[in-house]
């Protein structure tokens, strides 16, 4: 799919730079209509899990309505009192709920562009894409890499653990203090384990010759092509556009400290 094609240092810099522009509009329609647009694109050009990405979703929504009617409740005196709408059959100031869906919408916004990233980009892909583009130092990148590659390790070793004070009739903890002692007598040969696996990961890069210069060769070169500079200006003249509806709609605003 073409998004997963992408260059992931350029695509990390396209939604970081959308995200600053998003940060300096502060009105509901553009983030909704820019929210809608990034969704579509993200199931258009993306092989996504639709029951996956609404899970993922989900928090995002549960911030965004708590930040809805925390500004509706705790909102300052509007400059115009008089002007009311009724919203789910309470009087609200127009220019409170304005200012509630300015801010949860954007929250909505920046979530869709977060999850756009994360649904189609390798972790691992992204790591090395920042070292040849964005020259990372090659001993931060895989020493980030490496602590990515024992999460899964971690969890696994804290399994063969708990299944061994299981089988010694160690795992009875029922109450919640009880529980959280186990995890504290765990924490120690899962350190133990995890100091293990990282020496002799320090001792195999050395080995094979790693010494995190930045002058090297690459098993897997990224590079920039014309497909990457398309999506960053297909983004941004996406939201310049809906920017500029909105202006024709009598919506668009730009922050200047409305809150």
């Amino acid at each position: 799919m073409f998004l997963h094609r992408l260059n992931p240092s350029i695509k990390a810099l396209t939604i970081v730079l959308l995200e600053i522009m998003l940060a300096l509009v502060f009105d509901p329609i553009t983030p909704f209509l820019f929210m809608v647009w990034t969704i579509t694109l993200t199931f258009i050009g993306g092989n996504i899990n639709l029951k996956k990405y609404c899970l993922y979703f989900l928090p995002f929504f549960i911030i965004a309505f708590g930040m809805l009617w925390t500004t509706i409740v705790f909102a300052d005196t509007p400059k115009y009192p008089q002007e009311i709408i009724n919203f789910l059959g309470f009087n609200i100031p127009e220019e409170s709920l304005m200012t509630a869906f300015a801010l949860s919408l954007r929250v909505l916004s920046v979530a869709a562009l977060a999850l756009l990233f994360i649904f189609t980009t390798d972790t691992v892909d992204f790591i090395l894409s920042l070292i040849q583009q964005l020259k990372l130092s090659p001993k931060i990148a895989y020493g980030v890499l490496a602590g990515y590659r024992f999460l899964p390790m971690m969890k696994d070793e804290l399994f063969i653990i708990r299944s061994a004070h299981r089988v010694r009739g160690f795992d009875q903890a029922k109450t919640l203090r009880e529980k959280w002692n186990q995890y504290k007598t765990f924490s120690i040969p899962l350190l133990a384990s995890a100091i293990r696996k990282a020496e002799r990961t320090a001792m195999a890069m050395e080995s094979k010759g790693f010494t995190g210069e930045k002058k090297r060769t690459f098993y897997r070169p990224f590079s920039i092509s014309l497909h990457d500079w398309f999506f960053s200006s297909m983004m941004v003249i996406a939201f310049l556009g809906i920017a500029y509806l909105s202006w024709h709609l009598g919506y668009f605003q730009w922050y200047s400290g409305q809150l």
